[in-house]
């Protein structure tokens, strides 16, 4: 008779399953890298999967990334070891070879080079899949700190429960639907001992000021879970983004051709879209035709600015970042190097 399961476990379980299917996350056969920090969320991700690999016919690898930005980071890279070792699974440990820069965001910065690394290993491994161990209470700091940042509707989207091609190249996120108290509780029935990051008391670190005393504040002043709310309107946002950015797709297509180091936009098309699928015309070939060494992708001013020329007369030019510029002839706008 198998064994029952205790009831933070089993609830995590159905949740990460329901989730999990929802959005295509998995595909038989899938070799998915688990993104451990060693704290509570990711040891719940790995426990979760590792319970249901046979579920999904998936088979899984550890990855662990060390930002060495504390001395005690070391010490999170042996607990993650131990893990893979206790589970049985290939564990895949990196480091940083630099610091962030100075002025920059540590938090960005330890994001990106944290990405870099694993989508090393995915492809030296041969995975298919990320998995990383965001939950419910980052998506709704998430969309408060996009809020406050002034990010548009990309922000507001939160993050993006699969992102990528599925099965393929994606990252995915398990628990995405499931509240931190209930990881909490999950680790608890398995007596599994994470890891504590002291950095994340520290207020001087706007996420942590949301987690801490925003979110907390605002459920005790509306009497409501907050939290569930702003992630319902995160998801909503979400679909609405799909079909703004699919038929931005169309339009770039249909008004903009490429060749080489110049983009020519069709003057009178762009000019007759509204300023909010314009805007998105010109943003999506910054980030397809002007990736590299352009500037990419490019300020509200600038983007703006391309579409002012196509409203305007033929002859007008503009400077734009990364040495480009941008000029207005007879009936296109012309960017080139």
């Amino acid at each position: 008779m198998a064994t029952r399961r205790p009831p933070p476990v089993a609830r995590v379980l159905e949740r990460v399953t329901k989730t999990a299917r929802e959005h295509e996350m998995f595909a038989p056969g899938d070799l998915v890298l688990v993104s451990v920090s060693g704290g509570p969320d990711s040891v719940c991700l790995l426990y979760s999967l590792w319970h249901l690999r046979r579920l999904f016919e998936i088979r899984l690898a550890v990855f662990h990334f060390d930002h060495r930005l504390r001395e005690a980071s070391a010490e999170d890279a042996t607990y993650v070891r131990r893990l893979s070792t206790r589970l049985g699974l290939a564990g895949h440990l990196r480091g940083a070879e630099d610091a962030p820069p100075r002025g920059a965001s540590v938090e960005a910065w330890a994001s990106v080079a944290r990405a870099n690394a694993a989508n090393d290993v995915r492809r030296e491994i041969g995975a298919s899949v990320v998995a990383e161990g965001h939950t419910l209470d980052d998506q709704a700091e998430t969309v408060l700190l996009n809020l406050v940042r002034g990010t548009g509707l990309e922000g507001m989207t939160g993050i993006a429960p699969r992102l990528g091609a599925s099965p393929g190249s994606s990252t995915v996120q398990p628990l995405i639907d499931i509240e931190r108290s209930e990881i909490e509780a999950f680790c608890r029935a398995l007596r599994l001992r994470p890891r504590v990051d002291p950095t994340n008391t520290d207020r001087r670190l706007l996420r942590n000021a949301i987690r801490l005393d925003v979110l907390p504040e605002l459920e005790r002043a509306t009497g409501r879970n907050a939290k569930a709310s702003i992630v319902r309107t995160a998801g909503l946002l979400r679909e609405d983004r799909g079909e703004l950015e699919a038929e931005s797709a169309r339009l770039y297509r249909a008004i903009v051709s490429e060749e080489g180091n110049r983009l020519a936009f069709d003057a009178e098309a762009l000019a007759g879209l509204s300023r909010a699928l314009a805007g998105r015309v010109v943003r999506l070939a910054a980030y397809r035709a002007m990736s590299g060494d352009w500037a990419a992708p490019w300020s509200r001013e600038t983007i703006d600015a391309v579409v002012d020329l196509a409203a305007g007369r033929p002859g007008r030019k503009r400077d734009l970042p990364g040495g480009s510029r941008a000029r207005r002839d007879r009936t296109h706008v012309v960017i080139e190097r």
